[in-house]
C-alpha cells in the first residue's frame, strides 16, 4: 500500500506519486520507478516535502535477513507458485494487463483535458490580456515538450472527445501532431516552442469572425469567403499584440499557404514559408478532413491520408508529406479496418517505426468491450490489416462494439511509459 515518505529520503528503485497536474512535473507520467538520481534532484526542485510512494512496486536493495527467514520466504513463495494453476496465472496476467491499459488510457485522457483547459484560459485572455495569454501558451507549450521529448519511441493515440469541444480539440491536434513532426525534423528547442504556440494559437484570429463565417464552406459567397480568409489578418494583429515571437507569428501568417503558391493570403511558396508553417499547414489540413465543422462531411483518417496523397502532393512539401505518413501510420488512430484474418478492429495507437503494425481493439462477441485488451500486432507477425473501411461498412454487432468516434482526438504518449510495451505479450 502506498506510504509516506519526506523527500529527502527518496532513493533510487522506489516507486512514487507525484499527486500533482500533469503540466506541474516535468515527467511523462506522475507515478513511476526512480531509475536515477537526477530524477530525485528534478523531484527536490519541485517544492515537495512529502510525497507517496508504494514500497511493493519498489525495487531497492533488500535488507540483510537470516537464512532461515530466507527460506520460510522460498517456501512460501513455491507454495504460492504450486497454488495457482496455469489458469489462474493467465487470468492474473490479463487482469493486470488491463488494469495497465486502462490506466495508460486514464492517463492520457486526463492530460489532454487538462492541456485543452489551459488551452481555453490563453484563448479566453487574448483580448483582455494578450501578453498573458502569450505567456500561458508558451508555458503550456513547454510542458508538451516536456513531457514528449524524452527517449524512445512516441505512440500516436486515439482518445475520446466531446463534439462541443471541437475547437480546442483542433488546436490540441494541430499543436500535439506538429510538435512530433518537429521532433522528427529535429527541430531546435526555439523552433519547437515557436512550433507549438503558433500551432495552439494558429486560429486565433477567428474570434474577430461572425460565427457564420468562422469554418470554411464550399457555398460561401465572394464576400464570405473574403470574411473569412481575413481570419489570417486578425491572427497575426493578435499575435503582434501578445508580444509573440517571429517564428511563431509566421505560422500564424502563413498557415493556409501552400508550396505551390495556390494559398492565401499572400500565395507565397515553399521557399518562402518557414519549416513550421510548413508543418502546421499540412496538419491543419489533415485535421479539418477528418474533424470537419459539419460531421457528415468527415473522412475517416485512413481516407484524409490518401486525400492528401492523392489530391494535394503539389500542395505541400513532399518530403514533409512522405514523413508524416510515415509517423501518422498508413492507418492512423481512430480508423476502423478489417484484419487477414477478417476480424474486424478499431486503430487504438501507432507507433511510427512500426506504422503497419499500430494496436487495435478487436470486436470480439464473447468479451464486453471494456474487457477487451488491445492487440498489439508488432506481436502478431502472421496477422496484419487488410483493408480500411468506413464506419457504416461494418455490421450492426462490429459498429456498436468497435463504437468509432465521430470525431478523433490524439494525444502522445512514451511506448516505454505506456501500458504499450505490456501489449507486445499479448496474443491473438
Amino acid at each position: 500500500m502506498p506510504g509516506k515518505i519526506d523527500v529527502d529520503e527518496l532513493r533510487v528503485g522506489m516507486f512514487i506519486h507525484l499527486d500533482l497536474g500533469w503540466m506541474a512535473h516535468p515527467f511523462p507520467v506522475g507515478s513511476f520507478r526512480i531509475t536515477h538520481p537526477q530524477q530525485i534532484d528534478k523531484i527536490r526542485g519541485l517544492g515537495l516535502t512529502q510525497l507517496r510512494w508504494s514500497p511493493e512496486r519498489s525495487e531497492l536493495a533488500p535488507p540483510q535477513a537470516p537464512a532461515c527467514a530466507t527460506a520460510e520466504q522460498t517456501e512460501q513463495s513455491a507454495a504460492t507458485a504450486i497454488e495457482e494453476s496455469p489458469v489462474q496465472a493467465a487470468e492474473r496476467e490479463r487482469r493486470e494487463l488491463l488494469s495497465a491499459q486502462r490506466a495508460a488510457s486514464t492517463l492520457c485522457q486526463r492530460q489532454f483535458d487538462e492541456a485543452g483547459q489551459a488551452w481555453r484560459s490563453a484563448q479566453d485572455q487574448v483580448l483582455a490580456l494578450p501578453e498573458q495569454a502569450c505567456r500561458d501558451t508558451e508555458d503550456l507549450t513547454r510542458s508538451l515538450l516536456d513531457k514528449m521529448l524524452v527517449d524512445g519511441d512516441m505512440c500516436i493515440r486515439l482518445l475520446s472527445c466531446a463534439a462541443g469541444e471541437s475547437a480546442g480539440s483542433h488546436a490540441m491536434n494541430v499543436a500535439v501532431i506538429s510538435l512530433l513532426m518537429g521532433r522528427v525534423f529535429g527541430l531546435s528547442d526555439a523552433e519547437m516552442l515557436d512550433l507549438g504556440t503558433g500551432a495552439l494559437m494558429h486560429d486565433v484570429g477567428k474570434i474577430d469572425l461572425h460565427e457564420r463565417v468562422r469554418h470554411f464552406d464550399e457555398r460561401f459567397d465572394k464576400d464570405d469567403l473574403a470574411a473569412y480568409r481575413d481570419h489570417v489578418a486578425h491572427g497575426v494583429a493578435h499575435g503582434r499584440r501578445m508580444g509573440m515571437k517571429p517564428g511563431a507569428l509566421l505560422v500564424l501568417a502563413q498557415h493556409h499557404e501552400n508550396a505551390d503558391g495556390s494559398g492565401f493570403p499572400l500565395r507565397v511558396k515553399t521557399e518562402r514559408m518557414s519549416v513550421a508553417a510548413r508543418i502546421v499547414a499540412l496538419v491543419n489540413r489533415y485535421d479539418n478532413l477528418c474533424n470537419p465543422p459539419v460531421l457528415a462531411q468527415a473522412h475517416t483518417p485512413h481516407e484524409s491520408l490518401s486525400l492528401l496523397f492523392a489530391q494535394a502532393q503539389s500542395k505541400f512539401d513532399a518530403s514533409m508529406l512522405n514523413s508524416f505518413i510515415r509517423m501518422m501510420g498508413v492507418y492512423p488512430a481512430g480508423s476502423v479496418v478489417q484484419l487477414t484474418d477478417d476480424r474486424y478492429a478499431l486503430v487504438i495507437s501507432v507507433n511510427s517505426t512500426r506504422p503497419l503494425k499500430p494496436n487495435v481493439l478487436v470486436h470480439d462477441p464473447k468479451r464486453p468491450r471494456d474487457e477487451a485488451l488491445h492487440l498489439n500486432l508488432i506481436s502478431t507477425p502472421d496477422l496484419g490489416i487488410r483493408r480500411s473501411l468506413k464506419p457504416s461498412q461494418l455490421p450492426g454487432d462490429a459498429l456498436d462494439y468497435l463504437a468509432p468516434r465521430p470525431r478523433v482526438a490524439y494525444f502522445f504518449e512514451s511506448v516505454h511509459a505506456g501500458v504499450a510495451a505490456h501489449e507486445e505479450t499479448v496474443s491473438a
